[in-house]
């Protein structure tokens, strides 16, 4: 009686197999739509579903490879690639930008795909489009997995994935993002040492209230009551041609790069306009408010309440990011609407707060709760460093989002912690960029292979000693910055480079020696600041 029980549940079993996949029951053989049917619910501090698994074929450049689509409980959406073949046994994670909210493959996996990686990017615990912050409006669970939460349980899921589909763990497991993915970065380094054997972090968001204090005061600082820029884009450029004329030649050679803004001292004041010129200079109100960008946040007796603001050389960004027309909102304004109605305190104030209500003598100091779920600056990476990890940071000398003195105050304080320069860069590098924007772009050599030089380090012992940086001929646009990142190719095609320049660990800075083509970077030597 047992055995006839035993075999008409089998048969049950069998046919209702056959009842889910009907005529495509021949879906089973495939290793990738078989992944549906697989229980991750029990990865630990992870219970984890895949929605959907797609089998792609090869195409253009990319091999075939199989396309995952699930969560984290209770909301850290993530997207995941797997290469079918010639996988290279490592595991890549990579991070998201602005307030995340999408898990978008297309900009941040399918180059690594090429490499051979698996490779996952999430959500962060929440759908937003990146720039709007009301999704986290009172909401503390959506508030701990963008502040730390989301990194690690989609490393916890994206691993466990590539073993189940591979049948072995991945060998290494990296990290790489910047900005946000930066922040991400740090975070990972910070709170859960043991999850990767290496990170790239991108000019990293190690405090959002810095940053939004900072973006908060820019606004202020620029704009006239009824909302309007007091400064236009052709002041930006003016600003920024002067700024480089008074700094350029701080790196040995007249390139139109300054090569490191704390070298150089300029006034916006020298350009406030005379008797006979009009054009390309300042009114005595517009100078102030360069000043003021420039200076960073202060209270009313002049106390500075982060660590400074915009650097010489990023009045670029400042058009794209900071200036607009009359009767439209900047980005930065708008970023830091919502993070002050929405995340900064707790409780949010909403929807009807309005910025002009925030009072930078007092309202500072409200910023810490949430603070304290989102900051990256905890500066004691011993757990990190005792684990064998390495840590790759870089920061681009003409960003304006997220300003270089904060990253190069993190990388000082570590040097502090750790017990000097010796012990911190046995493990953790910084390097900074000139002329190069946020993340990306801009008029310095920031076309760089950050996940090779870190494969490398981990890998084969190959310290990052010197990276060398190349400014493409043609870069990417706000329109094709996805396909130019996929179609980046290191070492790419001399043709394809204007020029190169060398970058060293910080505090070291490249300086031109004198002589040979100053467009290549042998011709740089490393200096001391």
């Amino acid at each position: 009686m047992e055995r006839m029980i035993f075999a008409v549940w089998l048969l049950q079993m069998v046919s209702g197999v056959g009842a889910v996949y009907g005529a495509d029951s021949a879906g089973l053989a495939d290793p990738c739509k078989m992944l549906e049917q697989a229980d991750f619910s029990g990865v630990i501090d992870a219970p984890t579903q895949i929605i959907a698994s797609t089998s792609k074929e090869a195409a253009d450049d990319l091999p075939a490879y199989c396309h995952v689509q699930g969560y984290v409980t209770p909301n850290v959406g993530f997207e995941m690639v797997l290469p079918a073949s010639k996988w290279n046994g490592k595991f890549l994670q990579t991070g998201c930008g602005g307030f995340c909210g999408s898990a978008d493959i297309e900009y941040v996996c399918l180059k690594p795909l090429q490499k051979g990686y698996a490779c996952v990017t999430e959500d962060m615990g929440h759908k937003s489009t990146g720039t709007d912050a009301k999704w986290a409006y009172n909401n503390l669970q959506a508030k701990i997995d963008y502040g730390y939460r989301g990194d690690h349980v989609a490393a916890l899921a994206g691993k466990a994935i590539a073993e189940h589909f591979y049948g072995k763990k991945p060998a290494k497991s990296y990290f790489m993002g910047c900005s946000s993915g930066g922040r991400q970065g740090m975070v990972l380094a910070q709170r859960f040492p043991w999850g990767f054997d290496g990170i790239v972090a991108g000019a990293p968001g190690l405090s959002l209230s810095d940053i939004f204090l900072n973006m908060l005061w820019n606004v202020r600082a620029s704009e006239d009551a009824a909302g309007n820029s007091t400064l236009s884009p052709d002041d930006a450029r003016a600003i920024h041609s002067a700024a480089v004329a008074k700094c350029d030649i701080d790196d040995g050679v007249k390139d139109g790069i300054i090569g490191d803004p704390r070298s150089c001292k300029f006034d916006p004041a020298s350009l406030i306009c005379g008797k006979g010129n009009k054009t390309g200079c300042l009114t005595k109100a517009q100078a102030a408010a360069v000043e003021k960008i420039y200076g960073g946040p202060v209270t009313s007796k002049g106390v500075p309440i982060t660590h400074g603001g915009a650097m010489l050389g990023s009045e670029e960004e400042w058009i794209t990011t900071h200036l607009h027309p009359p009767g439209r909102q900047s980005f930065t304004d708008r970023v830091a609407q919502d993070y002050f109605r929405y995340m900064g305190f707790w409780p949010n104030p909403g929807p009807r707060w309005p910025l002009s209500d925030f009072d930078f003598d007092r309202d500072y100091k409200r910023l810490g709760m949430m603070e304290s779920l989102t900051s990256a600056s905890n500066p004691d990476l011993r757990k990190f460093k005792a684990a064998g990890g390495k840590l790759i940071s870089y920061h681009g000398w003409g960003g304006f989002l997220i300003s270089p003195k904060n990253t190069i105050d993190y990388y000082e304080t570590a040097e502090k912690t750790l017990g000097g320069r010796e012990v911190t860069q046995s493990f953790y590098r910084l390097f900074m960029v000139p002329g190069m924007l946020h993340c990306s772009a801009g008029e310095g050599a920031y076309a760089v292979d950050w996940l090779g030089a870190l494969e490398a380090w981990v890998e084969r012992g190959q310290s990052p000693d010197v990276l060398i940086g190349a400014h493409p001929k043609e870069g990417p646009t706000a329109e094709n910055w996805a396909r130019w990142y996929k179609n980046l190719q290191f070492p790419m095609d001399p043709a394809d480079v204007a020029f190169t320049r060398p970058l060293y660990p910080y505090p070291a800075q490249a300086r031109y020696e004198g002589r040979g083509d100053s467009h290549d970077a042998s011709t740089f030597k490393a200096v001391s600041r």
